[in-house]
């Protein structure tokens, strides 16, 4: 029997890379990408660059542009490759909690509807299938700002008698009683149906709560995709905005190819109904401000940007993921690249496609 690994958002960053990750692990990869992103975020968004190099690139890659609401679209794939799909990544999503102010019931049908479609495809036509999540630490909502942060000269940082100052926020912080913005409650929803079909119908189902997800292959904007938005930029000389905290704002920044790797060694040994916190961690962040400085390190040019006192509302202050129970179970995994690894790899990624 072939095998399948069916991927939603095949088109995206964390999508593509995946694609290009399995594509020598699996007979066939099926992707389903209806090119949302360009809608939500306008043209410069666009994943239909990446699908065509797709396309262009590995033989066994089929997409469908599909639409993960519409139930009878799935069904129509999923009846057709049935049990053969062994691995589903289910990446497809509207990623920004700007955004989701603005249409509410856009975003709660693509974030939390559109997962419950794809868990009961799953259970009806390839129940043994892993299915991996792409969550969000947003699922904490603003509660990592309560914590005991002391401002520095370029970044803001917890206590040192704090337990998270080791390794980063774990797993066991409250998803409750906080201000998710719309798109982390729209994904709180997906993320506990996730959890909740691996448990109640002991399906190998597992849940990763990124930090900021990046790499080469984003298409990054002003509301989504810090890096590349900032590194182009840094490129084209445009205004970026720095919302609050002085720029001083920590992210943990985890590399395309590192999360995907987190999904090969959980599909290799799967758990029902797992959550990991998936991110950089302590190996890879930075602060606003620490991060132009590296655009204009590797830019050799002065960034154009200004500051808004206005903070996004429900953003973190300061986020590293702790991402030592995945460890603690897939022993094997490692991170790979850096903050400065990845803006590098940025950087070439946009001059290369200038030139084409």
């Amino acid at each position: 029997m072939e095998t399948i690994c069916l991927i939603t958002g095949s088109s995206g960053l964390i999508g593509s890379e995946s694609v290009s990750f399995f594509k020598d692990k699996f007979d066939k990869i099926i992707g389903i990408d209806n090119d949302m992103r360009a809608y939500f975020f306008g043209d410069e968004a666009s994943t239909k660059w990446n699908a065509k190099r797709l396309e262009n690139s590995i033989e066994t890659f089929k997409q469908y542009e599909a639409d993960i609401r519409k139930v009878e679209e799935l069904e129509a794939i999923f009846k057709k490759y049935g049990d053969s799909i062994q691995l589903i990544i289910h990446t497809a999503a509207q990623p920004s909690h700007d955004w989701a102010a603005k249409e509410p019931f856009t975003d709660f049908t693509v974030n939390a509807n559109g997962t419950l479609n794809m868990l009961e495809m799953t259970r009806q036509y390839c129940p043994k299938a892993t299915f991996i999540f792409t969550s969000t630490n947003k699922v904490y909502g603003d509660t990592p700002n309560h914590l005991p942060l002391i401002e520095k000269e370029k970044r803001w940082e917890i206590d040192e008698n704090h337990p998270y100052y080791k390794e980063g926020i774990d797993e066991q912080m409250s998803i409750d009683q906080t201000k998710h913005s719309l798109f982390g409650a729209s994904k709180v929803a997906a993320d506990v149906l996730v959890q909740e079909y691996g448990k109640y119908f002991e399906m190998n189902t597992g849940t990763f709560r990124g930090g900021c997800l990046t790499g080469p292959n984003h298409s990054g904007t002003q509301l989504h995709g810090f890096l590349s938005y900032l590194m182009k930029c840094a490129i084209t000389g445009d205004k970026y905005t720095i919302f609050g905290y002085q720029g001083k704002q920590v992210r943990d920044n985890i590399h395309s190819w590192d999360l995907v790797n987190m999904f090969w060694h959980f599909h290799k040994n799967p758990k029902q109904g797992e959550v990991y916190n998936a991110g950089g961690g302590r190996y890879s962040n930075c602060s606003m401000a620490e991060a132009i400085e590296m655009c204009e390190e590797i830019t050799g040019k002065k960034m154009n940007y200004e500051y808004s006192e206005t903070n996004r509302i429900g953003d973190h202050i300061w986020w590293i993921s702790d991402v030592s129970k995945f460890k603690k179970h897939y022993p094997d995994w490692n991170h790979t690249y850096n903050v400065k690894d990845i803006l590098n790899q940025i950087f070439a990624a946009f001059s290369e496609r200038e030139k084409s």
